[in-house]
């Protein structure tokens, strides 16, 4: 993600890239094809929405600044009421495309084990979690720094026509989204309190994938915590996660309230595939077949994919980057992406956008203009360029985009009839006056001319 995008913004500027690919020669623990851009745990970029949402801002900013990752995602878009979802090989095929087809464009399939030649005055390092063993160990050994990692997990994507539909139904939570389409974008499967608390009961006695001695301190995302994580932290903290049953009406009971609820959110353009939503796992393969046919509706499921876990790496990025993205101790290395300490695939993508337009203003002796951190895009550099605290161990942790990274903005506390303005509606009042900002300071910043630098 942050590789394709990166190679699309300096090619777009004007300068000669070569994307140099392993996969085609070396796989990966999670991919499954050699194709740009693949999406692994999820076919979600999450909400689209950009006045009251940190990521639908984001995908707006990216939209503004020619994201290829955005624009590919509207092309392979699938319904998922308010969110932004794809199909996979469709958003993945147009990537590689593009990029392919780009006249400022060499495509390299080959490893790079260890770090690059120091000829090499610009380079861009957008490796993602899964760093080969070899360039992860050159890097630390040149930062300094011990490896940071955190496990992440993948959730099954099942074939459509195995769900029994006489049992589950389609509804976007709230009835959301623009159209008919939209509004019944997801399948939802429906327990009652005894189908729920047997459901915990075997997901917690199931067999789970064992880690090595080196990895058993390794923390999990929180974004992205395996179901049965999330289960052994209280037995009710899927039924107001993942399995909520708020917003959704069972048609085919309509008098009778769910317990919970498991969601299936479309994964392909066809609708032939439906991924579980927020079912990531690090159960066994075979358990996971015995313990998701225990869903009602899910009896006779038929699985394109089981779930999974690997182990992602990130940089100390606040102590080893500067604020253009540089390797402080090398800087003709920029890092991008998810090892920097961003979370997301829109976030990632959004770390290659800027240390492609970084390179490319470097590479043509422009000044660099980082975006304004009232804006998303400005907000996650700081994040990773600054956020952490000084001294305090494990302080830097990756992170997803969210208004708690931006500057606090004034909103009106009352009304014009004089009434205080509370509660979620002060909330919505902010988040809305932080977008508009962020909308007006990235269009700025857009077109702010970019003079030479100083010889």
């Amino acid at each position: 993600m942050a590789g394709s995008e990166a190679a699309w913004q300096a090619a777009n500027a004007g300068v000669r890239v070569v994307l140099h690919e392993m996969r085609g020669v070396r796989k990966t623990e999670a991919h499954q094809t050699d194709g740009l851009a693949e999406l692994v745990c999820s076919n979600s970029f999450r909400s689209d929405d950009h006045e009251t949402n940190a990521v639908g801002l984001l995908h707006e900013e990216m939209r503004r600044a020619g994201s290829i990752i955005m624009d590919k995602a509207n092309i392979a878009q699938v319904p998922a009421g308010g969110a932004l979802a794809v199909d996979r090989e469709v958003f993945s095929q147009h990537v590689t495309a593009a990029i392919e087809a780009h006249p400022n464009v060499e495509i390299v399939r080959e490893e790079i084990a260890g770090l690059p030649p120091e000829d090499w005055d610009s380079v861009i390092i957008a490796t993602g979690p899964l760093t080969s063993p070899d360039l992860a160990t050159a890097v630390h050994d040149l930062s300094g720094e011990g490896e940071l990692a955190f496990f992440d997990a993948i959730a099954p994507i099942l074939y459509a026509d195995s769900v029994n539909m006489d049992v589950a139904w389609k509804q976007s939570r709230y009835d959301k989204g623009d159209t008919e389409e939209d509004k019944a974008a997801y399948i939802n499967c429906p327990m009652d309190k005894d189908q729920y608390e047997t459901f915990i009961d075997a997901l917690l006695a199931a067999e789970k994938t064992e880690f090595k001695d080196w990895e058993k301190d390794t923390p999990y995302f929180d974004a992205c915590l395996p179901i049965e994580v999330m289960a052994e932290r209280g037995r009710e903290t899927l039924r107001h996660g993942p399995m909520k049953p708020r917003g959704l009406t069972n048609r085919h009971k309509p008098d009778e309230k769910p317990y919970a609820v498991v969601q299936l959110r479309q994964d392909n353009t066809l609708g032939t595939l439906f991924n579980m939503v927020g079912f990531q796992t690090k159960m066994k393969y075979g358990a996971q077949a015995d313990v998701f046919k225990m869903i009602p509706g899910l009896e006779d499921a038929r699985f394109a994919r089981l779930g999974g876990i690997h182990r992602n790496t990130f940089l100390h990025s606040p102590k080893l980057l500067d604020g253009v993205m540089r390797l402080k101790a090398r800087p003709s290395l920029r890092f991008a992406g998810q090892i920097t300490g961003v979370e997301g695939y829109v976030e990632s993508a959004a770390m290659g956008l800027l240390a492609g337009r970084f390179a490319a203003a470097e590479k043509l002796g422009q000044a660099i203009t980082p975006p304004p951190p009232t804006t998303a895009l400005g907000a996650l550099l700081t994040h990773i360029t600054t956020g952490h605290v000084p001294g305090k161990k494990g302080a830097f942790q990756p992170m997803n985009v969210n208004f708690g990274l931006f500057p606090d903005v004034e909103v009106p506390t009352k009304r014009e009839d004089g009434s205080r303005i509370r509660g979620k509606d002060k909330s919505v009042a902010k988040k809305k006056a932080m977008t508009a900002r962020a909308l007006v300071d990235v269009d700025a910043w857009l077109v702010e001319p970019q003079p030479k630098a100083a010889e």
